[in-house]
């Protein structure tokens, strides 16, 4: 006798995720009262939660092929139909994710809005001083720092959030520009680093509206951008500054993933020296005076 735990087990990982987004989706078909979708509930309801032509009506889909997407067969479901289900379904942000993921689509709405970080991850960026740490997405994003990264380039704070962008940052703020040694090399790999992130988010509008902006606001990232080079993410190295504050400084910049995938990452540089070390203290010591 075949066993279920044997099927999974020789099963296709195609197959895997068909049947993966069946139980997600039953899952959160049961879990909506129809009194919450504005329907009756009945007299002679057995179902827990919606029914599937229920989901499927309130979708726009057909019956038929929505039932078939709760058996798994192997069938094509487009970004637009995962968007209406999600409606219906009421998915949050993370949900939603997840829906796309084992429909193997992009989504054509992601969140715009970052999930905030955890207090536990904000509290570990501040027992890291003096090492210079943020936390960035995959975008380039700098969506938290401590007191000593504040002022590793240029003083953060002074910057308004919208700009927060390493990309950004390294293209179009002359004082940012300015602290990094080697500045060509770096846009070169920046931007081969960034083109080879965006093959996966290609219809984000959050991808497309920093392309966007590079691209109309630097000369520098158009004539980098059109050679088409790709890099994927490189182990840990030494980057050399010179910050404005303390002079010179050797880190290693290393990346500690958060999420899976390549989502977002704890971004740390450690110093490769004792007069490095030393500086990055003088350093923190300067930004507390400042936020005091």
């Amino acid at each position: 006798m075949t066993t279920m735990t044997q099927d999974v087990q020789h099963a296709r990982p195609a197959e895997i995720r068909r049947h993966e987004l069946a139980g997600f989706l039953r899952s959160r078909r049961e879990r909506i009262t129809p009194e919450e979708v504005g329907l009756p509930r009945g007299r002679r309801r057995r179902t827990p939660g919606l029914r599937r032509e229920e989901v499927a009506q309130l979708s726009a889909v057909g019956v038929t092929w929505y039932t078939w997407l709760e058996q798994a067969r192997d069938i094509q479901v487009s970004a637009q139909v995962l968007d209406a289900l999600a409606k219906t379904l009421r998915l949050d942000v993370g949900e939603r994710a997840h829906l796309f993921g084992l429909a193997g689509a992009v989504d054509p709405a992601p969140a715009t809005v970052c999930a905030p970080l955890s207090p536990e991850l904000v509290a570990l960026m501040d027992q890291l001083e003096p090492i210079p740490a943020c936390v960035q997405n995959s975008r380039y994003d700098i969506l938290a720092y401590n007191s000593t990264y504040r002022l590793l380039l240029c003083d953060l704070d002074e910057i308004p959030p919208e700009d927060r962008n390493w990309m950004l940052l390294a293209f179009t703020h002359e004082g940012w520009r300015s602290s990094i040694v080697g500045l060509d090399d770096v846009l070169r790999t920046l931007a081969a680093k960034f083109r080879a992130g965006m093959a996966e988010h290609l219809a984000e509008p959050a991808w497309k509206a920093v392309l966007k902006r590079l691209t109309e606001e630097s000369a520098e990232f158009r004539e980098v951008w059109e050679r088409h080079e790709v890099v994927q993410s490189v182990a840990s190295k030494v980057k050399h500054f010179h910050n404005p504050y303390v002079g010179p400084l050797a880190l290693v910049h290393t990346d500690l993933w958060l999420t899976r995938g390549g989502g977002s990452r704890l971004v740390t540089y450690t110093p490769t020296d004792a007069t490095s070390r030393e500086r990055l203290d003088r350093l923190r010591e300067l930004a507390l005076s400042r936020a005091a």
